[in-house]
């Protein structure tokens, strides 16, 4: 990971909720400049920190937002939403047969065609290849188990689990509100 002195591409800003926590780990919660500008007007967040580039309108002009946070807190106790991104995060991206990061699918633990079910329980992250291998066959007919038994997860774990995957840069007005394993200054 790098620390950079000099604003990401794009001048992003950290989002934190109004507890000052990141509303994600991963994805990073960055909104775009143009994003924040409107909040900002909108009266929607707080600007915590700002990067020296100044952005100006015909009536004002202000110093773009590295972080803000919202007004309004965000609940994180919802139950988080099935998508493949979320599952391959609570699999921790890798496959649950071989544990191989590569060419990631997902597979249903009990066959479609044997009655299984799309759901949190039945799916687990596979490779293509131990997908294929697997095929419509259960677990025990293809003596292939899952490395961990399927199960929903928590929108704290998956946050939890998001912090092992830090972004390839943190610019350094963000990491007070972040808690990546990063050196301390004395």
């Amino acid at each position: 990971m790098q620390v950079l002195r000099n604003p990401p591409s794009g001048w992003p800003a950290l989002v934190l909720n109004a507890d000052y926590r990141p509303l994600s780990y991963y994805p990073l919660s960055l909104w775009p400049w143009q994003e924040v500008v409107k909040a900002v007007f909108q009266d929607r967040v707080d600007v915590v920190s700002t990067y020296d580039k100044v952005v100006r309108s015909p009536s004002t002009e202000f110093l773009l937002p590295s972080v803000v946070s919202l007004k309004a807190y965000v609940d994180q106790d919802r139950s988080p939403a099935f998508t493949r991104f979320n599952l391959f995060l609570r699999d921790s991206f890798a496959c649950q047969y071989c544990g191989s990061g590569a060419e990631l699918t997902f597979d249903h633990v009990m066959p479609r065609s044997r009655g299984g079910r799309t759901t949190w329980e039945n799916i687990v992250a596979a490779c293509a290849p131990c997908n294929l291998r697997k095929g419509g066959r259960t677990p025990r007919e293809a003596d292939m188990h899952p490395a961990s038994r399927p199960h929903r997860p928590s929108m704290y774990e998956l946050q939890d689990l998001g912090r092992r995957f830090p972004p390839h840069y943190l610019h350094e007005s963000w990491l007070d509100y972040l808690y990546w394993d990063i050196e301390l200054e004395a």
